[in-house]
This record gives structure tokens, C-alpha cells and sequence, in this order.
């Protein structure tokens, strides 16, 4: 999940609480593992630097692939 960039700091901490929250429930994490999925609570702080990496790591595939959006 993901917020607008200004959103107020209070704001992220509330939705990262709840979030984190719905993430540790038992039938959830049942679920997502039948799917071949695996939660993954994190800080905000945490979540920014795993986009960071993720769009680092794939905009090199992309660029090496020569993938582009027409």
C-alpha cells in the first residue's frame, strides 16, 4: 500500500499500523500462502528503500531488455 508523497507523517504512521496489523492475522497469512504469497510488514522507512531497490533492479532489466511503452 502505498500514500500520496505529502501525505501528513501521523496519516502513514495510522496506516502503517493498520496495515501491519492485517498483515499478522492468522487466516490472512493462511490465505496469501495458499495463493504463494507471503506478507511482508514493514516500516515506512523500510517499504521506501524496497521501492528504491525494486525500481533500481527492474529499470536495468528494462533498460538491457530494450522494453519500452508505445
Amino acid at each position: 500500500m502505498a500514500a500520496p508523497k505529502d501525505t501528513p507523517a501521523d496519516i502513514i504512521a495510522t496506516l502503517n499500523h493498520a496495515v501491519n496489523a492485517v498483515l499478522d492475522n492468522p487466516k490472512l497469512k493462511a490465505r496469501m500462502a495458499e495463493l504463494g504469497g507471503e506478507p511482508m510488514p514493514m516500516t515506512p522507512v523500510q517499504f521506501g528503500n524496497l521501492v528504491a531497490e525494486e525500481t533500481e533492479k527492474w529499470g536495468k532489466v528494462v533498460k538491457f531488455a530494450g522494453a519500452r511503452a508505445d
